[in-house]
């Protein structure tokens, strides 16, 4: 079995040690952008869990409310407690409510609510030089349907 020899001038098989320090180096190369990538997709997955749930509670705590009051009421404390809950930028979020059949005052009695919450993810880690925390945004949304009850008040 031949063996090999560092030459006299030692150029020659004088890799002692190289292994471990490109090892070191490629690992961070590709770690850094790994853990980036969890947190980023932790931040948004966060955040849809907000406005999925947000939605959700919305849409039946105004279908079973008895009265716009109470459910102007109740969306409002749902919208304050989902925004504290998930993190959420409260000057972000947006709920659109909407009723099928169209034209009649929504909520209605027997009509099918939908309420679509939508906001922006910032990516983490973003500076807010020259406006780029606002490029660097993921768009959000959810919505929810539900029936509204037959006994709704309207008052």
């Amino acid at each position: 079995m031949p063996r090999w020899r560092a030459s006299d001038d030692g150029a020659a098989g004088d890799d002692e040690g190289a292994a471990a320090l490109e090892f070191i180096l490629v690992g961070v190369i590709l770690l850094v952008p790994l853990v980036y990538l969890i947190v980023a997709l932790g931040a948004v997955q966060g955040q849809t869990l907000g406005v999925e749930s947000g939605a959700r509670h919305i849409a039946r705590a105004v279908a079973t409310a008895p009265d716009a009051a109470t459910a102007a009421a109740r969306t409002d404390a749902i919208l304050a407690s989902v925004v504290d809950e998930y993190g959420l930028a409260p000057d972000a979020v947006e709920v659109a409510i909407s009723c099928t059949p169209a034209g009649a005052a929504c909520p209605a009695s027997g009509a099918t609510l939908r309420v679509t919450v939508a906001t922006r993810v910032t990516l983490p880690l973003v500076p807010s030089v020259l406006g780029l925390e606002s490029i660097a945004t993921v768009p959000v949304e959810a919505a929810s349907v539900q029936k509204v009850s037959r006994f709704w008040g309207g008052g």
